[in-house]
């Protein structure tokens, strides 16, 4: 891994590199949640995708309930960690993407420890997430950081207790 991993709020100042990442090596229903827009990066879902991040500026006190993160590996953005608070007191849910050629290198674990020490910093005991069971990178940065995986209706939950298990670094 070349350069030490960060997390940096998403704002105004690496949203562009974010989009940059986004478009040049991740498809849009990867990284954003789905929009009518002709396929592909087009300028409007280029625009979606602007103002889906723009929406959780305001963070996890804010009117989406997200906080989202760029991953920075050596000062470059390579992808976004999120978290959004859930009905749960108490627990945020997560979702992360890298882009292609940031996959595969442990970025995602370490992206994910940092993720799991700010939660545990903004006072939450319980970090959640959803993929699918052929979502291979997913399934082992979430059990490389010590969740406890099930399996249900092809769709597999992790839950990573945050009071048990402090995130090593």
């Amino acid at each position: 891994m070349a350069g030490a991993v960060r997390l940096e709020p998403v704002d105004e100042q690496n949203l562009e590199p974010l989009l940059s990442v986004a478009a040049a090596e991740a498809e849009p229903d990867d990284v954003m949640p789905p929009v009518e827009a002709p396929a592909g990066w087009s300028l409007a879902r280029r625009e979606a995708f602007r103002d889906f991040h723009r929406a959780s500026f305001g963070g996890l006190d804010g009117p989406t309930g997200s906080q989202m993160y760029a991953i920075l590996v050596g000062g470059e953005v390579m992808g976004m960690v999120r978290m959004t608070r859930c009905d749960e007191p108490g627990t945020v849910e997560t979702g992360m993407w890298l882009g292609r050629s940031a996959r595969g290198q442990g970025i995602g674990v370490v992206a994910l420890r940092e993720l799991l020490n700010a939660a545990a910093r903004a006072g939450m005991r319980a970090v959640v997430a959803e993929t699918t069971r052929d979502n291979f990178g997913a399934v082992a940065v979430l059990e490389k950081c010590g969740a406890k995986l099930r399996e249900a209706g092809g769709k597999v939950r992790a839950e990573i207790c945050l009071d048990s298990t402090p995130p090593a670094l």
